[in-house]
């Protein structure tokens, strides 16, 4: 699915307005970077014609050379950091150096630390025994009158105790810095930790998404083979011609990524009612719902033969919203889309509504671009999404199902 997306770098705003903001995001930042890839391709491609074919230079006797080290088997020998005899494993010498960097840049920080309180314990201090010889002097005739001797010895005792109240004053300090360089360096060595996880995690998605487009190609094969069935359906019923991209799959619904001014833009009509779905489109949702969906129980709750109360049939996007305005936020509804092979999960918002393309192409069912869970019934994704967030950003719990209306219900014709 993505990747014919990628191949015809086109959009149509049908789909588009299914799509959630960070959806939107994701599927343009993944378009970009495929146009950037075949930029760079063609630049290659023409450097590449362009170079005149040079004469290999002839090798002067004094060119200086390479001599590569071989080892018992002749060939090149290779050391490999943390797999050679002796050596620590990689995890090892990783945590060793995220240590060491934490601590190095502890000590420089309680260095600067005890520099400015240092400095700020000799200025105390000697402001403090100006002032007391100030007093001193001030009373000097009149206690060198008195006694000369008890006055020097006075002025030795004043000077030895600010000294020892230096000296403790320091020894705090000190114990203070010492105390902050060990919390820093733990701080330090936490932060370095998560970054080098969030690398690893960084690893994990890419690995993720590659087989989410391996997985995306098989399920554009199997959208093929039905999609076949559909237009032979469409050939049996010339009047009504089927609209182009209705039924075939995600990756026939998409409308040109154009250029303006240099930067790319998505092009299209804003979202907005549609008309009635033609009576093929309509008939041959129906028949991929009974023919591939209830084999698997989709709708029903668990372990009963009744249908859950937030299944709804073939509903559009308005009447969805209009089944959840009387609601509360949290308020949900998955219905049977009117576009393609799959359901859309609207959500009741504070203010406004939100709309969740779940992918049922496969043998699980998972939001579509917002959240990689995969699960093995529409009923097990529902009730995981009670307790876990859709997004993160978002915070969407699902809280309260949004029940029929109307008689019949809206999916009888799913179950007839």
């Amino acid at each position: 699915m993505l990747q014919r997306i990628l191949q015809d770098m086109s959009v149509d705003p049908v789909l588009l307005a299914e799509l959630s903001e960070e959806q939107r995001h994701t599927l343009f930042y993944r378009m970009r970077a495929e146009q950037l890839r075949r930029w760079w391709e063609r630049e290659a491609g023409e450097a590449t014609a362009q170079e005149p074919c040079r004469p290999p230079k002839a090798r002067r006797a004094s060119d200086k050379r390479v001599q590569w080290l071989l080892g018992a088997d002749g060939e090149v020998w290779v050391w490999v950091l943390g797999e050679g005899p002796g050596d620590k494993p990689y995890e090892e010498i990783s945590e060793e150096l995220t240590v060491e960097r934490a601590r190095l840049q502890a000590r420089r920080e309680a260095q600067e630390l005890w520099t400015r309180t240092e400095a700020e314990i000799t200025r105390k201090f000697r402001e403090a025994l100006a002032q007391e010889k100030a007093r001193i002097l001030a009373h000097k005739w009149r206690l060198e009158a008195e006694d000369r001797g008890a006055t020097k010895a006075l002025e030795g005792r004043i000077r030895e105790e600010f000294k020892r109240r230096e000296q403790e004053e320091r020894e705090r300090g000190q114990e203070r810095v010492r105390l902050r360089e060990e919390q820093r360096a733990q701080e330090l060595y936490w932060t370095l930790r998560q970054a080098q996880l969030h690398g690893q995690a960084g690893e994990q998605e890419q690995h993720e998404w590659e087989e989410q487009l391996c997985r995306s190609k098989r399920a554009d094969e199997e959208r093929s083979r039905q999609a076949q069935r559909a237009r032979e359906e469409a050939r049996r019923h010339p009047s009504l011609a089927v609209q182009e991209g209705a039924i075939t799959g995600l990756g026939c619904l998409f409308q040109e990524l154009g250029r303006d001014q240099g930067q790319d833009t998505l092009r299209g009509r804003p979202p907005g009612p549609g008309p009635p779905l033609p009576a093929p489109i309509r008939e041959a949702i129906v028949r991929w719902f009974k023919e591939e969906q209830l084999p698997r129980r989709a709708g029903f709750e668990r372990s009963t033969r009744a249908i859950a109360p937030w299944f709804h049939g073939i509903i559009s996007r308005e009447d969805a919203e209009e089944l959840l305005e009387s609601m509360a936020e949290g308020a949900f509804l998955v219905r049977v889309s009117e576009r393609i092979w799959g359901y859309i999960l609207s959500y009741r918002l504070q203010k406004g509504f939100k709309h969740f393309l779940v992918d049922a192409s496969g043998d699980f069912y998972s939001f579509l671009g917002v959240d990689p869970s995969r699960h093995a019934t529409l009923t097990d994704l529902i009730d995981f999404h009670k307790e876990e967030a859709i997004t993160v950003s978002g915070g969407e719990l699902l809280q309260e199902p949004c029940g029929q209306r109307a008689s019949p219900p809206d999916y009888h014709l799913l179950f007839q």
